[in-house]
């Protein structure tokens, strides 16, 4: 089965044809950077990154682009709140959400275009609307004009003549029509400005990522994506800039993730049930956030609470237990012929043929999630075994690592402290202090360990450890 991904614009599964074979160029829309991002930004950030592992284990070279928004009102007010400039602001929560998303074992992005850093190509994007008769000025603004776009409202699947302005499309007397949005914003006393062939001012919002992707992709994306929020206005504006600037579809598949409810409550500034991901990590594993943001189909809303959170935190226990045994029989494991070994081979085969299956139709983590559960079952039932052998236990292992290196829910790659190999090199040397009645060595490591949440098991095959 070949991957089938959901497009936003034409409501329907489609077979993924990359406009290049073997490339994949992918744009997701970051944050604006006046904040802690909160678990809301965190599902896009941690979806994504799954989708463009995915993408790359099945061979794929992926160009993967996340942009900051690092001027806007937000960010201003910001700065007048602390009393400093707008770059310190965005360098302050640039630096934050980069140390948020890796503790959530999301891997960097190939770039990070900022807007600040690309006024030269916003100015030409605009000028060149403004040539084709889809822009115009008045008092400064420079303004798109909708109704000039006949296909205003295709992705959101909304009459331009019925649409509803939304955030950030502000009702304002210069617009010849009231759904015409802002490309080039005059600047107000005392504001962060640029040059401009309009006068003092800065990029709306919506034209950053047009100018930013065509620059590093070119007229095309393959996939676009973001969160559900985004799918009107932004990414409607997007796909009308983009594309009577260029004529090309802007990009050939768009994919939006649902919302996160809190105890099924809206997440809202409101309510005040905000949750940042920087209070989050101070209390859950890394692993565990990941598993709840895939638990659910990425298109669906998702609950968050204690109880779907501590069975996630549950959930990835068995997972790195279930490693974790195989990697602790593995040390004493004999090389010795194993008739079962086919079969051993054929079912964990079969088991990631499963979890390929899933992850091709539209990424669906919750059933590539059950065949990570069946893996694990899989392989303590092996262990049961009174003999196990080295072949078959590297079988498992080399399986969990295929489906980790995509979802990324074993712990090591997430989690902050020592790595695996510094606490296998302290057991030995505490076993060795033991052997030599150096207890106060002993004593001190165990209390190192303890202290990283390292719990130590005596078993038949020897001491081994896991992660509380």
């Amino acid at each position: 089965m070949s991957l089938h991904i959901y497009n936003t614009m034409t409501r329907e599964k489609e077979e993924f044809e990359p406009l290049v074979p073997g490339k994949v160029n992918m744009y997701v829309c970051g944050p604006t950077v006046y904040d802690y991002i909160h678990i809301g930004n965190a599902r896009p950030a941690i979806f994504f990154d799954v989708v463009r592992r995915y993408l790359e284990s099945s061979g794929y070279e992926v160009n993967f682009l996340v942009n900051f928004t690092d001027v806007d009102d937000k960010l201003i007010r910001k700065a007048e709140q602390l009393g400093t400039t707008v770059q310190d602001v965005a360098e302050r929560f640039i630096a934050a959400f980069k140390e948020n998303i890796a503790g959530l074992g999301v891997h960097e992005a190939s770039r990070n275009p900022r807007v600040t850093e690309h006024i030269p190509e916003i100015l030409s994007f605009i000028e060149e609307l403004e040539r084709k008769g889809y822009a115009y000025e008045n008092g400064g603004d420079v303004y798109f004009r909708t109704n000039k776009f006949a296909d205003y409202g295709k992705l959101s699947h909304q009459n331009i003549d019925e649409l509803q302005l939304g955030i950030r499309i502000e009702v304002d007397e210069r617009k010849e029509n009231g759904q015409d949005f802002v490309l080039w914003k005059a600047a107000k006393p005392g504001e962060i400005a640029w040059d401009s062939p309009w006068g003092s001012g800065r990029p709306g919002w919506h034209i950053e990522c047009s100018a930013m992707a065509r620059k590093y992709v070119g007229d095309t994306l393959d996939i676009h994506g973001g969160g559900q929020d985004l799918q009107f206005p932004h990414h409607e504006c997007e796909v009308a800039q983009s594309e009577a600037l260029t004529g090309q579809p802007f990009a050939r598949y768009w994919m939006h993730n649902g919302y996160i409810n809190i105890n099924n409550e809206k997440m809202s500034k409101s309510l005040g049930n905000g949750i940042t991901v920087n209070e989050l990590l101070k209390r859950v594993k890394p692993a565990a956030i990941r598993y709840f943001m895939l638990s659910s189909h990425y298109r669906n809303p998702l609950n968050f609470n204690d109880e779907t959170i501590a069975q996630a935190e549950n959930s990835v226990e068995r997972f790195a237990n279930g490693y974790g045994n195989l990697k602790h029989r593995l040390q004493v494991a004999g090389d010795v012929a194993d008739e079962d070994l086919d079969a051993v081979e054929e079912r964990v085969e079969t088991i990631v043929a499963q979890f390929r299956a899933k992850m091709d139709d539209d990424f669906n983590t919750p059933d590539a999630i059950t065949a990570l559960f069946e893996l694990v079952s899989e392989a303590n039932q092996y262990l049961q075994r009174p003999v196990v052998t080295a072949q078959a236990l590297n079988i498992f292992l080399a399986a969990f690592e295929v489906i980790d290196d995509v979802l990324g829910l074993l712990p090591g790659e997430t989690e902050d402290g020592l790595l695996d190999e510094e606490i296998d090199a302290l057991i030995v040397e505490r076993t060795e202090a033991r052997k030599s009645k150096n207890w106060a060595r002993a004593d001190e490591i165990r209390d190192v360990l303890a202290e990283q949440g390292i719990v130590l098991e005596d078993t038949p095959q020897g001491i081994r450890w896991k992660r509380k």
